[in-house]
């Protein structure tokens, strides 16, 4: 089997893990806030990790680092959008992500793409109207989501140039996995002591209840150590396009875990609205007759 299909199966049980921490996240928003469950999640993922820094190359920190911050915005920004909304719709959102990635390549990287992106673009947005306009209108939460799609397509995106240019020497996927976790656990740290003076919050968590811990564990393990070693070893061998036709299957994931464990449903303008978004993610994805090439 060819590096790149390892690379794909990886991505494909990120992708899967994924679509399931929705529910958490959902569950653990009515007791903690955003900072709270970031602070949380990724303290556990460094008890963790943090051995791995021993040994850690200078490039392996750096890009760690610079991608750990991404990823903390990413992740705020998600988590503040799911404590507004329902998990079904920020899971769908979230999905655009497959738009999001060639839309900042186009921008940022010039790269040139066909009317087929367009096209999908359009489906996208129809299929969000009739989604979002089935129980209440656009909303904040919906807002927040999607400037954290934004900021994972960097991330998405940062990660491939992570791997072009460390070709010669590959990046230990653990070890960026560790540098990661620190600086969201850092971050989430800075932020909670400038809003709160202190960690007086942690007394509450004492009297969580059961599921909730059990979700935090699922988070901070499965979800952070887990998923995010196993994203930075398969973006090592899949490009971000591709990658983000794989990601593009999270929303189906997630509507079914939150139809499965929190009972929530989509009428039939809703199941055509999402409908609509999975495919735009997959037409959006059908090689064009000419491959994009840089500008």
């Amino acid at each position: 089997m060819k590096p790149e299909r390892f690379g794909l199966m990886a991505l494909l049980a990120v992708t899967v893990v994924w679509g399931t921490t929705f529910p958490a996240m959902k569950l653990l928003s009515t007791q903690l806030d955003a900072l709270q469950i970031i602070w949380l999640r990724f303290v556990i993922a460094l008890a963790v990790l943090a051995p791995l820094w021993w040994g850690m190359w200078r490039h392996e920190r750096l890009w760690g680092c610079a991608l750990g911050a991404l990823l903390f915005l990413a992740f705020w920004l998600q988590i503040e959008g799911l404590a507004r909304t329902s998990s079904n719709r920020n899971a769908f959102v979230t999905g655009l992500n497959v738009l999001v990635v060639p839309l900042i390549a186009m921008a940022a990287m010039g790269r040139r793409y066909g009317w087929r992106l367009w096209a999908a673009c359009g489906m996208a947005l129809l299929g969000m109207t009739l989604m979002f306009h089935e129980n209440e209108p656009w909303n904040l939460g919906d807002t927040l989501t999607l400037a954290s799609t934004v900021f994972y397509a960097l991330y998405i995106l940062a990660l491939e140039e992570c791997a072009r240019r460390t070709v010669a020497r590959p990046l230990r996927a653990t070890r960026m996995a560790a540098a990661q976790a620190l600086v969201m656990a850092v971050a989430s740290t800075l932020l909670l002591l400038g809003r709160d003076g202190g960690m007086g919050w942690l007394q509450a968590t004492a009297h969580l209840p059961t599921d909730a811990w059990v979700a935090l564990l699922y988070l901070g393990l499965l979800a952070s150590v887990v998923v995010v070693t196993l994203q930075a070893w398969g973006q090592q061998r899949v490009d971000a396009m591709r990658s983000a036709i794989v990601f593009g299957l999270e929303p189906v994931f997630a509507a079914l875990t939150a139809w499965a464990l929190l009972g929530e449903r989509l009428g039939w303008a809703g199941l055509a609205g999402a409908a609509l978004i999975v495919a735009a993610l997959v037409f959006s994805q059908i090689p064009p007759s000419a491959r994009a090439q840089p500008a």
